[in-house]
């Protein structure tokens, strides 16, 4: 259901644009919505690279209007070296970020309109460093809301998974970053030096695959802005919020089991990367904007709004569904927990059953996985799973009597055996309907090498066996009778993770072999968990030009069936083409390349191309961006070729091409 849009408000707001001084002398681009008052009021800020004149301009406009007219200062920054901002930009989340962030919310609190409390949201890069940023603890940040963020930059974030790299989003989102930093600033905004502004960021400019791909183990690059490190020095109240379809849920149950229960509750729906008032499938949407307000009313204003009166976790569980690539909305319930763990999970083990088994998955195996960023978009959720179970070990567990709920973390113990010094073990686990089909629940990956520690790469001592033991992402999920639990084993899934040289799969003993599932108790809830409908300011008024041409598939499978090749085409869809009511027009064309050959681990490919224009008509302004990106490898290395080419009209301004050999330590 789509939000409805609001347009009267207890104040009356303004808008203006402003540049952020700071001790450098850099100065940061800002907008500002403040509400029509003499009186000082608390400030929210949200802290990004992806561009307020443009690339958030239609997300920012349904939230930071609603803030202002309930009586907050709502501001939106560009990061250093993005947009319109000055200075060169960085690594993402470096020590010159946060550091710029504390600058920036020091003096948005000496401003003479603020109260001097400031409060930070932001969803994915902006939900992670309102976290980084709370863990610096400057005195007026006083709460954060954080949605689709992680406490563990190495471990669940977009390079690695249970030690692996994550080849679907390691070279995606770097070949997005690459697209996005060498888009110039706009004249319109930054003025005529908005050209040496660009020239200079784009010397500047690194893969960022490069520094992602030099650290294969959780070291010290990792450990910086992962507050899982020490969740003590987050001084703020933390509201907590994610999906069960964003790759980033399992910080929500860390924050609310780590932080003090004073300063932290929990949130997670059923939804994919996306604020939750959006009401982009999977739905329900919820009166999200409601819900924060009451956050910021008690933390920033001391009104008493009931929300730390509310279960330290609320979460949807999901009814049984069939598998499919999207839904508009999923069946379930709302369940709350005073604590977590909850006294209302207990884990039961299952054991598993049979003859020892040889798991050597073809290497294709994975296609069938969907996005690992679901955006809301019509394929981006794993379809029926009966392929790639047929290429995967399976033990299944049939439901009878009650149904059975599950929330929290899956946890597998494998008992294995190796030939060869390295591995991967991919868990899936499934609800197997009566009718055979098989909806993905959740899934988990463990790098054999890393069974010890996701600090180190230990080989597996050839011929022996041993017991590995690994979580799976969290989920909550209701199995109903007559349907069968099903824990499907792989050695093998493209793209989403990048196969070892080495690997030449194992053999599985059941006897050694179980899964545990959090099951929680069907307890009745204290009073029901209900939220408003969900409302946003009204929207900025961007249009989408209609266009003649066939619209190319958003994911496409090609098998060369005498070859043994399989190659997947993802059209990422982040936002495409679009004209902006102050004259912008905004091309936007992504294409990924995931190619593997069955037998060969060493054949896996990926490619991304992204091509970006900005045109101003009335001022004569057309640039363009086009990059592309690939990573392969061979036993030793990864070998990665990136290149960005900049117009400004017919003439080529930049144009760099970077080949890089990064040695296979772990991944």
């Amino acid at each position: 259901m789509s939000p409805t849009v609001r347009t009267d408000f207890p104040y009356g707001t303004t808008r203006e644009d402003v540049r952020v001084p700071l001790s450098d002398g850099t100065r940061l681009y800002a907008r500002i919505w403040r509400p029509v008052t003499d009186e000082p009021v608390p400030v929210l800020l949200e802290y990004l690279p992806y561009r307020l004149s443009d690339w958030t301009a239609p997300r920012d406009w349904q939230r930071h209007p609603w803030y202002a007219g309930h009586g907050y200062a709502s501001v939106r920054v560009d990061v250093r070296g993005h947009g319109n901002s000055e200075g060169l930009p960085g690594d993402e989340y470096d020590a010159t970020e946060l550091a710029d962030g504390v600058e920036v919310v020091n003096w948005l609190a000496a401003q003479p309109w603020s109260s001097g409390k400031v409060g930070m949201f932001g969803i994915s890069w902006g939900g992670f460093n309102s976290l980084q940023l709370a863990a610096l603890a400057p005195e007026a940040l006083k709460a954060v809301v954080t949605v689709c963020s992680t406490d563990d930059r190495y471990d669940n974030d977009v390079h690695y998974m249970g030690g692996s790299v994550l080849a679907v989003d390691m070279h995606a989102w770097a070949a997005t970053m690459l697209a996005f930093v060498s888009r110039p600033p706009d004249p319109l905004y930054a003025g005529a030096g908005w050209r040496a502004m660009w020239l200079e960021r784009l010397e500047a400019v690194d893969p960022f695959i490069h520094t992602w791909l030099d650290h294969q183990t959780r070291d010290a690059y990792w450990k910086h802005g992962s507050v899982c490190e020490d969740y003590g020095a987050i001084k703020a109240a933390v509201l907590a919020v994610g999906g069960w379809h964003d790759p980033y849920r399992d910080t929500v149950l860390r924050l609310v089991e780590r932080l003090e229960p004073g300063r932290v509750r929990g949130l997670i729906g059923p939804w994919s990367h996306q604020y939750p008032d959006r009401g982009l499938p999977p739905g329900p949407a919820i009166g999200f904007l409601q819900e924060t307000l009451r956050w910021w009313d008690h933390h920033l204003k001391g009104a008493e709004t009931g929300i730390m009166e509310e279960p330290l976790l609320r979460s949807w569980i999901s009814a049984s569904h069939p598998p499919a690539t999207g839904y508009p909305e999923l069946p379930g319930r709302w369940v709350g927990d005073t604590a977590w763990p909850s006294p209302h999970v207990t884990v039961v083990p299952y054991a598993f059953r049979g003859e020892p088994v040889v798991v050597d998955s073809p290497h294709h195996t994975g296609l069938d996985a969907g996005r690992f960023f679901p955006f809301g978009n019509d394929a981006d959720l794993p379809p029926d799973q009966r392929d790639e179970d047929a290429k995967s070990a399976c033990f299944d567990f049939q439901v009878t009597g009650e149904r059975i709920e599950i929330l929290g973390r899956p946890r597998v113990t494998l008992r294995l055996r190796l030939d060869v010094p390295a591995g991967q073990a991919i868990a899936r686990l499934c609800d197997v309907a009566p009718d055979g089909s098989s909806t993905l629940v959740t899934r988990g990956v463990l790098n054999l090498s890393a069974r010890n520690g996701r600090d180190r790469a230990e080989p597996w001592p050839e011929g022996a066996t041993e017991d590995v033991t690994f979580e799976l992402n969290g989920i909550g999920h209701t199995f109903p009778p007559g349907h069968r639990i099903r824990l499907a084993v792989s050695s093998a899934y493209w793209p989403w993770i990048w196969p070892r040289a080495e690997s030449a799969g194992f053999t599985l003993d059941p006897a050694g072999s179980s899964l545990e599932l959090p099951v929680r108790a069907p307890v009745a809830e204290a009073r029901p968990l209900t939220f408003e409908p969900a409302e946003q300011a009204e929207p900025l008024g961007v249009v989408f030009p209609a266009t003649l041409d066939e619209e190319r598939p958003e994911r496409l499978v090609v098998r060369d069936v005498a070859k043994g090749t399989w190659r997947l085409e993802v059209d990422p869809r982040y936002g495409g083409s679009r004209v902006y009511p102050d004259g912008l027009e905004f091309t936007e064309d992504a294409l990924e390349t995931y190619t593997i050959q069955e037998s060969d681990p060493l054949s896996a490919h990926t490619r991304s191309d992204w091509t970006i224009r900005l045109h101003r008509p009335e001022l004569g302004w057309d640039t363009r961006v086009r990059t592309r990106s690939e990573i392969s490898s061979d036993a030793e290395s990864f070998l990665t070729t990136n290149e960005v080419v900049c117009h400004d009209g017919d003439e080529v301004v930049f144009h760099r091409t970077w080949e890089k050999r990064i040695p296979r330590t772990a991944g």
